[in-house]
């Protein structure tokens, strides 16, 4: 399989998201030991999102324009390699934000061009997409864990070596990528005819409200659990049984989306999205609550991404497939997860950890009112089927 597009795709994946999964639960604990405030730690933490409001639109109209994507996705990921080494020479506030700001421009470029890829790879079968992407969960689940029985008994330091060569894994895997054939030379054209379209402008604001309620979870959960007397073994399990849980959403996609529409599984996400984070801010000291809480990141996360990601698939035409990748990288997860993660911060140190999830859950419920209203029913199945 590994010779296979699908194979080095899913190989990608993996190692991508693995160093994911090993930097954003861990991090922040980092950020803390070096004595770090909360706002500060929440502003380093958003760099990614705030480098992708703009960087992947400018990767993906290259890659759109000459049919460059991997050489784009192998540059970018080389480049950030190089920028992530700042960790291993200063604590300094400044210096960490200009290192990491680099970092993430060049780190927000691949997501959106392998999106595309695997999009164009797999053709008229984008139902297929889960499978694929799922090894990405596996990535996370085997760095979350490894590196929380890791730091119980090392130092902290330990996970900065650990994401750097997962970065480096990263970068070989980008080197077997392949073009999709043909996708050279074959440019859609302008996309905002298709943007202005009702539906995919509620889609798209959607997602921005539901990425901004997962900012309280990716930058402070970690530390929420560790303050309430957790291990860090059992915060590495925590995160992994919600990636679980997307993983088993990710499978299940193909059936659930020939049953269900697209805007049915959209509001069921935003419903439990919502009671998700009302749990992890009220209920943290039940072990019990939190399993639940991090269960339903199967929907908050999974289901809503790839009902998404075939949304986007089905209503812009394959040479516009990266600029429509990167243009919901940049709402979603650049606008959503800044807004989210800067309001998390400040929340955090004036008004609490529940109150911040409680801000979470809010905007969950907005982006279900969203959904509500604006996408419709027969255009969201034809998206998914």
């Amino acid at each position: 399989m590994i010779f296979l597009p699908h194979g080095r795709l899913a190989v990608w994946y993996f190692w991508y998201f693995a160093f994911i999964g090993a930097f954003l639960p861990y991090f922040a604990l980092y950020l803390q030991s070096i004595g770090l405030s909360a706002g500060r730690i929440a502003v380093l933490m958003s760099l990614g999102q705030l480098m992708r409001l703009l960087a992947p639109l400018l990767w993906s109209w290259l890659a759109d324009s000459g049919g460059r994507r991997v050489r784009i996705v192998v540059a970018s990921t080389a480049a950030a390699l190089a920028s992530f080494s700042v960790v291993f020479l200063t604590q300094d506030f400044v210096g960490l934000l200009i290192g990491m700001a680099v970092l993430h421009f060049f780190w927000s470029a691949s997501l959106p061009l392998v999106e595309a890829l695997t999009l164009g790879h797999l053709a008229a079968a984008p139902e297929r997409y889960g499978r694929i992407r799922v090894w990405g969960s596996i990535g996370f689940i085997a760095t979350v864990l490894g590196v929380g029985f890791l730091l119980d008994s090392a130092p902290i330091v330990a996970q900065l070596w650990v994401s750097w060569v997962l970065l480096l894994g990263t970068l070989l895997s980008a080197l077997t990528l392949t073009e999709v054939k043909g996708h050279a030379g074959r440019v859609a054209g302008p996309i905002l005819g298709v943007l202005r379209q009702r539906k995919v402008v509620f889609l798209l604001a959607a997602g921005l409200f539901m990425t901004a309620a997962h900012g309280t979870l990716y930058v402070f959960f970690s530390i929420h659990l560790v303050a309430q007397g957790y291990g860090k073994t059992l915060v590495g399990l925590l995160w992994t049984l919600g990636v679980v849980a997307e993983i088993a959403v990710f499978l299940l996609m193909p059936r659930i989306s020939f049953r269900v529409s697209m805007r049915r599984i959209l509001l069921t996400c935003f419903v439990l999205a919502t009671l998700r984070f009302l749990l992890i801010g009220w209920a943290v000291e039940f072990i019990g609550v939190l399993v639940l809480a991090q269960l339903l990141h199967g929907a908050s996360f999974g289901a809503h991404h790839a009902a998404t990601m075939a949304a986007l698939n089905r209503w812009f035409e394959p040479g516009q497939q990266a600029r429509a990748q990167a243009l919901y990288g940049s709402v979603a997860y650049g606008a959503g997860g800044l807004g989210g993660a800067l309001l998390a911060g400040a929340l955090w140190e004036k008004a609490g950890a529940e109150l911040a999830f409680s801000a979470s859950s809010l905007l969950a419920l907005l982006g279900l009112v969203l959904v509500w209203r604006g996408v419709p029913g027969d255009s969201a199945g034809d998206a998914v089927r």
